[in-house]
C-alpha cells in the first residue's frame, strides 16, 4: 500500500475512532511486552551483565521485534488478500497516531475547570503526564496541560506521520515501541538511571527531527489560524522557537512547547515535582497573558491546524519525490 494512501486513511480513522477500548492495540501489547521483557532481564541469573546491557538487549529485541513482526504481518496479509492487508495496514497506522485521544484527554481538563472543579481537573491531567498533580494550582494546571499538548503534538502525530512517510506502518509502529519504552524506563531514577538510558537515548534521536518540524507545523498553523480570525502569533512562535527551544532539558521537547507559547502568548515551564522531586524546569515563551482555559482551547486548535500542515507538508513531499523519480 503507498506511503500516501495509509497516511491520508489513517489520519482520517484517528479521526473518526481515536483509540477506542474495545479494540486491541498493538502499543498495549508493545507495553506488556516491555514489562515481560523486563522482569525477566532483570531476574535473569544467566547474564552476568550490568543494567546498562540488560536494558540494551530490552531495547534491542522491542525494536527489531516490533519492526520484523510488523513488517512480516503485513506482508503476509497482502498476499492472503489486497484488501485485508490494506484494512490492516491503514487501522495499525491510526492506532500510531494520537491526536484524538490527545485532544481528548486534555478537553476533559478543561470540562473540569469550567466546572470549577479542581480536583478533578488535577484527576484529569495526571492521565496526561508524569509529574505529580495533587496539588498544583489552577494555573499549573492549564500550564501543564498545554505543555502536553505541545509535546505530544510530536509524539502523537508528526513524527508517527513522519515515519509513516518514510517507510510505511512498520516504521511508524517501530517509532512507536521505541516511545513506549522510553516513556517506561527511561527515567533518571535509581531504579532506571542505567537500565533505560540506551532507551532515553534512541528516543532523542527518533525524535530530533520531529519535534523540530512539530514547531515549525504550530508556527504555520498559528499563520494560518491568524488568518481565519483566531488571537495566534507566528512570529511571536518564531522568535519563542529560536530563543528557547534549546532550553527544555530534553534535546526535543522544548521546540513544540515553546512554538506553542510563542503563538498563544503565555510562559510555559518553571517548577515541577517528579517522584516527590522539584524540577526547575526553565521558562519558555514571555509572559504577555496570564493563562487561563481558553488557551486549552487555543491550544487544541492549534494542534488540528497544525496536524493538517503536517499531513499536507509530507504529503507534497512524497509526492514530489515521486515525481523526480
Amino acid at each position: 500500500m503507498e506511503h500516501s494512501t495509509a497516511l491520508i486513511f489513517a489520519f482520517v480513522l484517528d479521526a473518526m475512532i481515536g483509540d477506542p477500548r474495545w479494540l486491541p492495540h498493538p502499543v498495549r501489547w508493545i507495553g506488556k511486552a516491555i514489562a515481560y521483557g523486563e522482569a525477566r532481564l532483570r531476574q535473569s541469573t544467566t547474564l552476568t551483565m550490568p543494567d546498562f546491557w540488560r536494558g540494551a538487549v530490552l531495547v534491542m529485541l522491542v525494536v527489531l521485534g516490533t519492526y520484523l513482526l510488523t513488517a512480516l504481518s503485513l506482508y503476509f496479509l497482502m498476499r492472503l488478500s489486497w484488501w485485508i492487508g490494506a484494512t490492516v495496514t491503514v487501522l495499525l497506522g491510526s492506532f500510531c497516531l494520537a491526536r484524538r485521544d490527545l485532544k481528548e484527554h486534555a478537553q476533559a481538563v478543561s470540562d473540569a475547570l469550567i466546572k470549577r472543579d479542581i480536583v478533578n481537573a488535577r484527576a484529569m491531567l495526571a492521565r496526561m503526564v508524569s509529574r505529580e498533580t495533587s496539588e498544583l494550582s489552577e494555573p499549573e494546571v492549564i500550564r501543564g496541560t498545554i505543555e502536553s499538548v505541545a509535546e505530544n503534538s510530536s509524539d502523537g502525530v508528526t513524527a508517527p506521520l513522519f515515519y509513516m512517510a518514510v517507510g510505511g506502518v512498520p516504521l511508524a509502529l517501530t517509532y512507536k515501541a521505541v516511545n513506549t519504552l522510553d516513556s517506561m524506563i527511561g527515567y533518571r531514577t535509581e531504579q532506571y538511571e542505567q537500565f533505560g538510558k540506551v532507551a532515553a537515548r534512541l528516543d532523542d534521536v527518533a525524535n530530533f527531527f520531529p519535534s523540530r518540524l512539530s514547531a515549525l507545523a504550530l508556527i504555520g498553523a498559528a499563520w494560518v489560524g491568524r488568518r481565519s480570525g483566531r488571537l495566534y502569533d507566528e512570529k511571536a512562535a518564531w522568535r519563542i522557537t529560536r530563543r528557547d527551544g534549546h532550553k527544555h532539558g530534553s534535546p526535543n521537547a522544548g521546540y513544540p512547547e515553546a512554538a506553542m507559547a510563542g503563538a498563544l502568548g503565555v510562559q510555559l515551564g518553571g517548577p515541577s515535582r517528579y517522584f516527590g522531586e522539584v524540577v526547575e524546569k526553565p521558562t519558555l515563551g514571555d509572559e504577555e497573558n496570564s493563562l487561563q482555559g481558553k488557551h486549552i482551547t487555543q491550544s487544541l486548535h492549534l494542534l488540528d491546524l497544525a496536524s493538517i500542515v503536517t499531513l499536507f507538508t509530507l504529503l507534497i513531499a512524497d509526492w514530489g519525490l515521486g515525481i523526480a523519480e
